[in-house]
């Protein structure tokens, strides 16, 4: 960075305006996360095929993100350097959530199964499209001392977003007396009606984004982060800046590997380990009523994670600023460690909320500590493309995960999902243990809190 020439810093508003964009992915990427694998086992998956199904998510997310990181980083037109992805992306992953929950009405058998995989896909790399930018964009157009501000309202407007998804088809169904029930191979109308209203809601905060977001032009941006390395350099410099990855990165990235790893499981084995652990179903039971009711409660759950999140986010910057990010992070993920592995000795549905605290506590913390400490370790221009690299660090353990984690819940666990909860707890405790050997770079001072 220039010293001569600094990032202004930014308000409050023009942060949120610049972020709020996060609460329409958020709120698509909920219903995914709380829907789909019973969307999936609707159509005929059964329990240990899903985390294969998942896996077309951190697959897309590997293949796209150092991609999109690495064009965003050279792209300016009339809209900007970052915000064409974020529309681009918005589009493509407004049609998915119009279609998925309908596979089953146009297809039938393994067609809708494979039709659903095909959309669920879709939508992973439209997400990945509009939400990799955005990590960029606040590291392009703040200074370091408001970063970890940056982030933390990033990561409550996630949470925000996330809230609404989660619980929308609990509300449409209690609240609007939307059907909860489907023939078996179809969705529920209120699961149904939630993807439409994600869709709506997905390209509204986008837009808000886009409007109201001022990006450097490439003059202004070069003065303030320096001359891009290479600027004329093809896809091949992907694979050169990764061999030349920040110190700090590599040491984050093990953090990355456990926390992410822990989250897939959560994912992908919520849904099924409550609907045996804590409903007492049968393990081939996968479109009852009971059922359904089941996943409706991971959707309650999941946005009290998200709910946590959110005002756990907003607290972060002077947590972080009296504690250090490391110990702060290291503290969180700690939280939502012990949070899983109380999953198992619930006695009731209720107490799944208090288990939720925890993991909302360390969901807040991964997705603002990691940026927050990277950023300031990134050389000038280069700010996308080691965005997306870093994004290796979160879908490869998912990767690794999806391919061993089903033959494990069928061959070890007898098919019982909750184990596979109780292992994500303790990969969440192992990434805080690697927190504190990572090298924060830039140091905090007080005005992180303003």
């Amino acid at each position: 960075m220039n010293p001569r020439y600094e990032t202004k810093r930014l308000t409050f508003w023009q942060i949120w305006n610049m972020s709020f964009g996060f609460l329409g992915i958020q709120f698509g990427f909920a219903l995914q996360n709380g829907n789909a694998s019973s969307i999936l086992q609707n159509f005929g998956a059964h329990v240990e095929e899903l985390s294969w199904f998942w896996l077309v998510a951190p697959l897309t997310g590997m293949i796209v993100q150092p991609i999109i990181g690495h064009y965003s980083d050279k792209t300016w037109n009339k809209l900007g350097r970052r915000k064409p992805y974020f529309l681009v992306g918005t589009i493509l992953c407004c049609i998915a959530l119009l279609i998925l929950p309908n596979s089953g009405a146009f297809f039938i058998g393994k067609t809708a199964l494979f039709m659903g995989a095909m959309f669920l896909m879709l939508m992973d790399a439209s997400i990945n499209v509009a939400m990799e930018p955005f990590r960029a964009l606040v590291a392009d157009n703040l200074p370091d001392k408001q970063r970890t501000l940056g982030f933390s309202i990033q990561t409550f407007l996630i949470g925000l977003g996330a809230v609404i998804g989660s619980w929308l088809p609990y509300i449409l169904h209690n609240y609007f007396d939307v059907s909860s029930s489907a023939p078996a191979g179809q969705v529920a109308d209120n699961v149904v009606f939630s993807f439409y209203i994600g869709a709506v809601v997905f390209l509204i905060a986008i837009l808000v984004t886009v409007i109201f977001t001022r990006e450097y032009p490439p003059a202004e941006y070069e003065l303030i982060h320096g001359k891009p390395e290479n600027e004329s350099a093809g896809l091949g410099q992907i694979f050169k800046d990764f061999s030349k990855m920040p110190k700090t990165m590599r040491q984050l990235g093990l953090v990355q590997f456990f926390s992410w790893f822990a989250l897939f499981s959560m994912w992908v084995f919520t849904a099924p380990a409550i609907a045996q652990h804590i409903f007492g179903l049968p393990i081939e039971d996968t479109s009852s009523d009971k059922y359904r009711e089941a996943g409706a409660w991971v959707g309650v759950i999941f946005g009290v994670y998200n709910g946590i999140s959110a005002i756990y986010a907003l607290m972060l910057p002077a947590i972080a600023a009296k504690f250090g990010r490391k110990r702060t992070h290291a503290f969180s993920l700690i939280a939502g460690g012990l949070g899983l592995i109380s999953m198992y000795f619930a006695p009731n549905k209720e107490f799944l909320l208090i288990s939720m605290i925890g993991v909302g506590l360390a969901w807040a913390s991964i997705l603002a500590m990691p940026y927050a400490i990277l950023a300031g370790s990134i050389p000038a221009g280069k700010m996308g493309v080691y965005m997306g690299i870093f994004n290796f660090f979160i879908t490869l353990p998912q990767i690794i995960n999806g391919i061993f984690g089903g033959p494990i819940v069928k061959y070890i666990y007898g098919s019982q999902a909750m184990y596979a909860i109780v292992l994500a707890g303790i990969f969440m405790i192992l990434g805080a243990v690697s927190s504190f050997y990572v090298q924060d770079a830039t140091t905090i001072s007080m005005n992180d809190r303003r």
